[in-house]
């Protein structure tokens, strides 16, 4: 592993990205680091905002219609064919890479994460995000969607990994207190980042557009150099806090007070090996896979099980003219948007919540009114209760979101926060796992009831029933969760050892490492809380917009 040393004797570059040279002197202000990581999260999290692309993608050679690929052409002809347009179903393959080298990467370079440090990690993930966004532009400029692929998909994909958990470690031991209220703030910056990407990337594509080209590839080089600036601000603004740092006037609860909060840590190479860290993955993968197939399927359940309703005529969607089928289909645009907003506030405010009430218990409420509301979705369903239908998903949206938010939390209460951001990016393989099994489970069996004769309207009763069923196995996940066994946790030496390969400096050697501020730290607070509220309050304005639809 290379040593401290070794990293200052590479040059003033390697030496500015080190660890030890984002050590925070005396006096650093702590709201400084939250803007950061959200700075990062809101260009990453346009990865939800992808679909956007699909459709003016499918007619890049056409422009105005698609051009059919001859009969017979697959997948793999379809990577490299350049006279003909891609078909959505392909292109959604890029959507599928995200996640999969998402979670995968998180897993793998989470350790040197931990070593690297949140600067390092940050401006790597800010090379790979825009650079594969770079690639994509080409590869559609040329029309080769192999490159679009690797582009935005897997180096793309490696990049969200690493910004996503890149200020889960830090934000933690910055905020001990708070640790569900601090990565809340940073996680609800993923779930917003497509409330800013999307209606901008509209308005781009607008903007490019010309009789020849369907302007998506300018769009996506305008987004990477946007997206690149606030990303290496974000990065180059993170701070760690010294070894052992506390916040003033501020004690750590005695052990007994709260069993379930560990005063140690637990060594990454032996949290895979407790069954505690396995009842957390098979907690997340459950909470995920319920409410993302959801997400996926949301629009068309809310036409096909209300239809006409939703206009004040009593008729089956599959009845309307194309004037009415337009109508709903701009009310359910609405609904999706109403549910983004939920997924976003929702993990702050459950992740919040989780410091009074607990992290084990909030997830004990995600499950038990999970479970209830999917049971009773199909209920108001069949009883015609748009108001009572769209207030279940919008709760459970929040819940899902919330789950994403307090899980950074549990980890370290659980684990400690000496590993907690490597052992976040292995347990969001998690997510992964989910992001195939929830679209299956949701879209296969919609599949598989209309394939029976059952009625549209009806067509996801049953599909609600097994996702509540789902929620019931993760309370029981949830509820057998305890304190990590002793024998697992690190003894005072090999805390200090893993320490030093981290490059985690204490306090007295901290000061020569840290960078003042010339301004006042409320002025830089205000400049920084400013430069990425401006733009989450835009869009929040424009899906309130959408939203508002719902209620005319």
């Amino acid at each position: 592993m290379t040593s401290i040393a070794q990293d200052r004797s590479a040059g003033p570059a390697v030496d500015f990205l080190s660890k030890e040279r984002t050590i925070a002197g005396p006096g650093f202000n702590r709201w400084l680091v939250p803007p950061a990581a959200l700075a990062i999260h809101l260009c990453i999290g346009m990865a939800y905002g992808f679909s956007v692309f699909w459709l003016p993608l499918s007619k890049a050679v056409g422009v105005t219609a698609a051009v059919a690929c001859p009969s017979g052409t697959g997948f793999f002809a379809e990577l490299f064919v350049t006279g003909c347009d891609w078909k959505v179903s392909t292109l959604g393959w890029m959507y599928t890479l995200f996640f999969v080298f998402l979670g995968s990467s998180a897993a793998v370079f989470g350790g040197w994460l931990e070593r690297a440090g949140p600067r390092k990690a940050g401006l790597v993930s800010m090379l790979c995000w825009c650079g594969g966004m770079l690639i994509s532009a080409y590869g559609i400029h040329i029309h080769q969607f192999w490159l679009m692929l690797l582009g935005s998909g897997v180096i793309g994909g490696i990049g969200l990994g690493l910004g996503y958990i890149s200020p889960v470690s830090t934000l933690i031991k910055w905020f001990p207190d708070r640790r569900g209220m601090a990565t809340g703030m940073a996680i609800m910056g993923f779930g917003g980042g497509a409330m800013i990407g999307s209606p901008l990337a509209q308005q781009l594509m607008t903007r490019f557009a010309t009789p020849t080209s369907i302007g998506v590839a300018e769009t996506f080089v305008t987004l990477a150099l946007v997206y690149a600036v606030f990303m290496t601000a974000g990065a180059l603004a993170y701070r760690v806090p010294a070894a052992g740092w506390k916040p003033a006037r501020w004690t750590a609860p005695a052990a007994a007070a709260n069993a379930m909060i560990s005063t140690r840590h637990v060594h990454l190479s032996n949290a895979h090996k407790t069954p505690q860290f396995w009842l957390i993955w098979a907690v997340l993968c459950l909470n995920v896979t319920a409410g993302i197939g959801v997400i996926g399927m949301a629009s068309p359940m809310l036409q096909e099980v209300f239809g006409g309703q939703l206009i004040g005529i009593d008729a089956a969607i599959g009845s309307l003219d194309a004037a009415q089928a337009a109508q709903i289909a701009a009310i359910a645009a609405g609904f999706t948007g109403l549910l983004s907003l939920f997924n976003i506030g929702g993990r702050f405010f459950w992740a919040s919540m989780s410091d009074p009430l607990g992290r084990k218990a909030t997830y004990a409420v995600f499950f038990a009114l999970g479970t209830l509301l999917y049971a009773s979705a199909p209920s108001a369903g069949h009883a015609g209760s748009i108001a009572l239908f769209v207030g279940a998903f919008c709760l459970i949206l929040s819940m899902y979101g919330g789950g994403f938010a307090t899980v950074p939390a549990y980890l370290a209460d659980i684990f400690g926060t000496q590993f907690v951001g490597a052992i976040h990016g292995r347990l969001l393989t998690a997510w992964s796992m989910a992001g195939i099994f929830g679209p299956v489970i949701v879209n296969y069996l919609r599949e598989f009831q209309l394939s029976q004769g059952v009625a549209k309207a009806q067509a996801y009763d049953t599909t609600m029933l097994i996702l509540a069923a789902l929620l019931v196995a993760g309370f029981l996940c949830n509820l057998l969760i305890r304190p990590v066994a002793p024998k697992w946790q690190m003894s005072d030496e090999e805390l200090v050892a893993a320490r030093k390969l981290a490059h985690d400096v204490a306090p007295a050697s901290a000061a020569s490492a840290a960078v003042s501020a010339s301004v006042s730290p409320v002025v830089l607070v205000l400049i920084a809380w400013l430069a990425v509220g401006i733009p989450l309050a835009w869009g929040v304005a424009q899906t309130l917009a959408k939203a508002t639809i719902l209620f005319k």
